[in-house]
């Protein structure tokens, strides 16, 4: 007689979603050797489609063929209000987009402020962020990248995490190894529905992730990217709609002020339609042309371009 095995429904789940990912996952720091981790033991904790807590932070990275690439590669922060990270929708979509532009992708699978590892709840982001830049710096020749032309890219929260690396000045990575040698600077940034103000726009539930419940006004200014940007910070593609009701356009519009006030060239679009949900596909009216856009100013700022 055949024995059944019943598999339970969260491991099934797990297993799917290990294949969805489908690519090679890089951890961004050597075994035992992570910042401003406390040593804890920790597992990924993985619900539809989501994930909810982070064990070992590290990037997928996603490469055009040989014959297609362009030379330049995207760090991409996928959203999730700094409660989960949206891999799929806010990531691997995304990184598969620019892989038909000749782009390199890399998404990123960031420590979370929810982590009990962390020492220091709110830096866990931004860690991870400038790491997996010098990563791919570290590891650019070999990926046939031109350091050079390394931008990064975040939706919603993940947007925040986009600009606040945009426009860090202190490399707080803290590891004194051969990869903590490359800038964490990138090129350029691309920004889509992002969360930008910590204080009178923000999206409370992306605020009281990072910051807690009752954040000082320092923090406030502090984690409020548009706050932080000098003329060293790099050009910038926004796109945005003018009816989202979960993070208000006026974020986007505040990052575009201190862009403008600094001189820093920028590519600024928002649209009517498309709320909170602009995607890779399925947009309503002009919202569309975003990623036409989008491919546009990347080749009109020379970041998309290939040797005769």
């Amino acid at each position: 007689m055949k024995k059944h095995v019943i598999i339970p429904a969260i491991i099934i789940l797990s297993i799917a979603f290990s294949v969805l990912k489908g690519q090679e996952f890089i951890p961004l720091w050597p075994k035992n050797n992570m910042p401003d981790s406390k040593g804890l033991h920790i597992t990924d904790s993985i619900a539809r489609q989501r994930v909810f807590r982070v064990a070992i932070p590290g990037m997928y990275a996603f490469f055009p063929s040989q014959d297609d690439n362009c030379g330049a590669a995207v760090v991409i922060y996928p959203g999730g209000g700094y409660t989960h990270i949206t891999l799929n929708l806010g990531g691997f979509q995304l990184a598969k987009w620019f892989n038909t532009l000749g782009i390199s992708a890399f998404v990123v699978e960031y420590r979370l402020p929810n982590s009990p590892d962390l020492k220091v709840s709110e830096l866990g982001p931004l860690e991870d962020g400038q790491r997996a830049i010098q990563l791919v710096r570290e590891n650019a020749a070999k990926w046939g990248i031109d350091p050079n032309k390394l931008g990064v890219m975040g939706v919603s929260a993940g947007g925040h995490l986009a600009s606040w690396v945009g426009t860090a000045t202190d490399d707080i990575t803290t590891l004194h190894d051969g990869v903590a040698k490359k800038s964490t600077h990138p090129d350029f940034m691309i920004l889509v529905s992002p969360v930008i103000d910590m204080g009178k726009y923000t999206h409370k539930g992306s605020r009281e992730s990072l910051l807690g419940n009752n954040p000082s006004p320092e923090l406030i200014q502090k984690y409020s990217p548009q706050n932080n940007v000098t003329a060293q910070t790099p050009p910038c593609f926004i796109a945005d709609a003018f009816n989202d009701k979960t993070v208000p356009p006026e974020n986007s519009l505040l990052f575009y002020q201190a862009l403008l006030d600094k001189n820093i060239s920028t590519s600024f679009h928002v649209f009517p339609q498309g709320g909170h949900e602009i995607n890779i596909n399925n947009n309503p009216g002009s919202t569309s042309l975003w990623k036409d856009l989008c491919q546009k100013w990347m080749k009109e700022m020379g970041f998309i371009s290939f040797k005769k």
